[in-house]
């Protein structure tokens, strides 16, 4: 079995890929050091595979405590790189927070994957990397616009600290991996998003509905879009999970063409903020109460992907429409309030 490290395994795409890797005969561990992490995620990718994952709480800008996880583990074959920041919120108001965290965590993990000659690495990007692009559906080949966002910097950054490192090292083997918009949860109702107060759309949807948040503001309604909101590419974090798997069968098995690959992952739709609320109310059956509000800095107005190149080298297809990213995610949402309501029984 050819053994993973998954850094920030704890996280929501992060557990989701553990438990793929793991399903399609992987050996993981995990390296999280459990500030953005949760440790229920880790006791459900457990139950949902049946045996112990080893997590390292270890903070990956430290580089002796990650070179530890090495040398504990002579074994590894490759890295899936997940630990960074992500909020573009938070992004604006501290960039230099990000900066830090995600450049030294990413230097020091590629330090150490060339000095113990571990040579398989696939890099958690997103599709912000492109900005405000007039290309649509984006192609990886198109050129990336402004970053709108700190966090998308990193990102762009990220990138070219990965391109840079595998020029010089022929025997390592990237695959940068640019996905949209993660949604949904496993349907096993064991594991899906565990933050408190996620920024991300769909969580906000279901917590609304829930009753968690009295109501929902769509941030911008005077886009030049089909409907004024954003438009994003929604893909549900299973498939998102799969694609990490199949990106490191495509290097370990040498299928890729160049050492440094990089691919879209999305659906190819773009679905707009009103659009994925509509989508919600038809599955819930219920009313979402919600309004319009200003922007939110930060945000591109419309992205969707063209995925042929995943597909085509891959063998990658997504599994799940976006009733069935709505339907998990409105599942999960109900699971955690019947987990919170026996805890104060």
């Amino acid at each position: 079995m050819n053994k993973i490290l998954v850094t920030g395994g704890c996280g929501y795409i992060g557990g989701h890929t553990i438990v793929d890797l793991i399903e399609n005969g992987f050996e993981v561990i995990s390296a999280d050091d459990m500030s953005r992490g949760s440790a229920k995620m880790l006791a459900g990718i457990e139950k949902i595979v049946g045996k112990p994952i080893k997590n390292y709480k270890v903070d990956l800008c430290n580089l002796d405590d990650t070179e530890a996880i090495f040398l504990e583990n002579p074994d590894i074959v490759g890295v899936i790189h997940f630990a960074a920041f992500k909020s573009v919120p938070e992004s604006v108001a501290d960039p230099l927070m990000y900066f830090k965290n995600n450049f030294n965590s990413l230097i020091n993990i590629l330090q150490c994957a060339e000095e113990f000659d571990v040579n398989n690495f696939v890099f958690s990007s997103s599709c912000s990397v492109y900005g405000n692009t007039t290309q649509l559906p984006v192609v990886e080949e198109v050129p990336f616009a402004e970053a709108e966002s700190p966090y998308a910097r990193t990102k762009q950054v990220g990138e070219a600290i990965c391109q840079d490192f595998t020029k010089i090292n022929k025997h390592f083997n990237t695959i940068l991996l640019r996905y949209f918009n993660p949604a949904g949860a496993h349907p096993s109702g064991l594991i899906g998003e565990f933050m408190e107060k996620p920024e991300n759309v769909v969580p906000v949807i279901t917590q609304t509905a829930i009753g968690k948040r009295e109501s929902m503001t769509v941030n911008g309604g005077d886009y030049d879009t089909k409907d004024g909101s954003c438009v994003r590419d929604y893909i549900h974090v299973c498939d998102i999970a799969n694609a990490h798997t199949r990106a490191l069968q495509y290097i370990i098995e040498d299928r890729n063409k160049s050492n440094c690959e990089i691919f879209n992952l999305g659906t190819g739709n773009g679905v707009s903020v009103l659009e994925l609320i509509t989508a919600f109310e038809k599955v819930s059956g219920l009313k979402l109460n919600y309004k319009v509000g200003p922007r939110r800095e930060g945000d591109v107005i419309e992205v969707y992907a063209n995925n042929n190149k995943a597909k085509k080298l891959l063998g990658w297809e997504t599994k799940f429409d976006l009733d069935a990213m709505m339907d998990t995610s409105w599942k999960w949402e109900q699971i955690l309030a019947e987990v919170a309501k026996a805890k104060t029984a």
